[in-house]
């Protein structure tokens, strides 16, 4: 069921995560879109009136300048009292005719008068046609030489526009859609030459964000000039299209960490409770074999014949003492896996000279050393050495560590045991190293974890529980200290190192 809800968690969140960027690439490229439409609709009106300005200054210049124009404003005139007096002239005599076709309907029909009447309608027809054809004629006239004077006009681009007035314009045009955004503005011609900038473009430019308009499409070709636009802070702009992003991202990288550490919690849950039940189940085991071991031997000092024989006698409280010892021993280690279930550890503190703590345990551990063919030697170099500290809990651990160092010896070498303390910024630094089998360097780090043995495939020629040098960590931690391990030279031996505060700090 947790690997289940897992991979639906993991699912639902790549789903989450796909959307959001599909979500998201399309409002940027959508506004992308939305946004270089809007300038180049801007630049082309901005074109247009340019355009307009110039028609109409090349206007002017042809009523003064052109052949027309001594009579441009009468015929003007003229044609629209022409247009005025035919729409309603011709209404009028239409009346008339009717009129007079409903009064002398008879007479005009024994004279013939409905093919006169018919007659003169068709030549106002074709007066109002010939005054038309007249007034296109006149328009078309002046069209066809106000285009070749735009077309034929070699004037450079500077003298027909002002590069300010252009920049005003496009400025006014954009805020008028929306976009008051800084700008960059060029003018270049056909050859891609630069004729004008407003400022210099930043380096990190693309050409690919440049908008380009051309300035008056009447020009040929070969002599057209063109407006260059180019926003700076664009993608900022942009980019606060999809400003929800941020908080969304959060929210759902806190929604990620929380379930990560939700899975990584249970996983470590199952994993400890599983360590757990096998630690309760091999006790338990272990628990029995000394008691059953001192029952068997207590019934057995109860049979007279072996109270005679000294030897027998003391071979069974050898074995009673022995089992006691290990029942001890079992006793001591649950009182450890106790300690790990509360936050902090009652201490009782006093002060103690680390150096003279050191010389007891030496001297009651040395016989242990010397019985498995070693030798114990200590270096007390450390000068302040006085630290606040529960003297029990400081002796389990520098017994712990010793006796891992005779559990994990070489058998065919001599087991060498040193013991150092020295000073380090006001520190006490307490070292114990040993020429044993070694730690391998991707275990130094999680031999101080609960439970934790380091891999020796199915077999453990040391018995034990993992707790050991958890112990020692927990009780170096709960004196505002800390402890490390290393690796001897050549990967031989461990060494154990222990940092603990002095009495003056």
């Amino acid at each position: 069921m947790i690997w289940i809800l897992t991979g639906v968690m993991i699912f639902a969140f790549a789903g989450l995560l796909i959307l959001q960027v599909q979500y998201v690439a399309t409002i940027m490229k959508t506004s992308n879109e939305l946004f270089d439409l809007t300038v180049r609709r801007s630049l082309e009106k901005v074109s247009r009136e340019l355009s307009k300005d110039e028609v109409y200054r090349y206007a002017q210049e042809y009523n003064i300048n052109n052949r027309y124009s001594e009579d441009a404003y009468s015929n003007s005139q003229a044609v629209n009292d022409i247009s005025i007096s035919i729409k309603y002239t011709s209404v009028g005599e239409i009346e008339q005719v009717e009129l007079q076709e409903t009064r002398k309907k008879t007479e005009m029909q024994k004279l013939g008068s409905a093919s006169t009447t018919k007659s003169s309608i068709i030549d106002r027809s074709e007066m109002i046609q010939r005054s038309k054809a007249e007034r296109y004629s006149y328009i078309n006239a002046i069209s066809e030489d106000m285009m070749l004077m735009l077309e034929t006009d070699m004037r450079p681009i500077e003298r027909r526009v002002n590069f300010l007035d252009i920049q005003s314009k496009i400025r006014n045009e954009l805020v008028n859609n929306g976009l008051n955004i800084p700008f960059i503005l060029m003018i270049v011609n056909n050859n891609e030459q630069l004729i004008f900038q407003s400022e210099p473009l930043p380096k990190n430019s693309s050409s690919a964000d440049i908008i380009t308009q051309v300035i008056f499409p009447f020009d040929l070709p070969s002599r057209h000039n063109y407006i260059k636009v180019y926003f700076p802070t664009k993608n900022y702009y942009i980019s606060e299209s999809v400003s929800f992003l941020v908080p969304s991202l959060i929210f759902s990288l806190i929604l990620l960490l929380t379930f990560a550490i939700t899975i990584y919690t249970i996983f470590r849950q199952k994993r400890i409770s599983e360590i757990k039940n096998d630690f309760i189940n091999n006790m338990t085991h272990e628990l029995k074999t000394p008691v059953s071991t001192i029952s068997i031997a207590a019934q057995m000092m109860k049979d007279s014949d072996i109270t005679k024989s000294p030897e027998v006698f003391r071979n069974i409280s050898n074995i009673i003492d022995d089992e006691t010892k290990r029942l001890g021993f079992l006793v001591e280690k649950v009182l450890q896996m106790s300690l790990f279930e509360d936050q902090q550890a009652s201490l009782k503190l006093k002060e103690l000279d680390i150096n003279d703590l050191i010389v007891n345990v030496a001297n009651t551990f040395e016989i242990k050393v010397n019985s498995s063919g070693g030798n114990l030697d200590i270096d007390l170099q450390a000068e302040k050495s006085t630290i606040l500290a529960d003297e029990m809990h400081i002796t389990n651990m520098l017994f712990n560590l010793m006796d891992n160092a005779v559990k994990y010896r070489r058998e065919s070498v001599p087991l060498r045991l040193m013991v150092r303390t020295r000073n380090e910024n006001s520190k006490l630094i307490i070292a114990v190293e040993d020429n044993g089998i070694g730690v391998k360097k991707e275990s130094l780090k999680k031999i101080f974890e609960r439970f934790y043995r380091v891999p020796k495939g199915n077999v453990h020629n040391v018995k034990g529980f993992g707790l050991g040098l958890a112990y020692v960590r927990k009780v170096a931690e709960d004196h505002h200290g800390s402890i490390r391990a290393e690796n001897g030279l050549g990967n031989i031996g461990t060494t154990f190192i222990i940092t603990l505060p002095t009495i003056q700090n």
